[in-house]
């Protein structure tokens, strides 16, 4: 959709959603999920908070 890559990509990835994942997992994708309470307020929550590193268990 023309966003910009954020990661230098590995030769012979060229499948955009490989290289998404590739984003995702170096946690540099600027995205943040805003949860709306119940009272109305909202928390927001970056995505690398979400993600877990690999090898550890939530």
């Amino acid at each position: 959709m023309g966003a910009p890559i954020l990661i230098e990509v590995p030769e012979g990835v060229k499948d955009p959603i490989d290289i998404a994942l590739l984003e995702l997992e170096a946690g540099v994708l600027p995205i943040t999920i805003r949860r709306t309470l119940p009272d109305g307020t909202y928390q927001d929550i970056p995505l690398i908070a979400l993600i877990k590193p690999k090898g550890e268990e939530r």
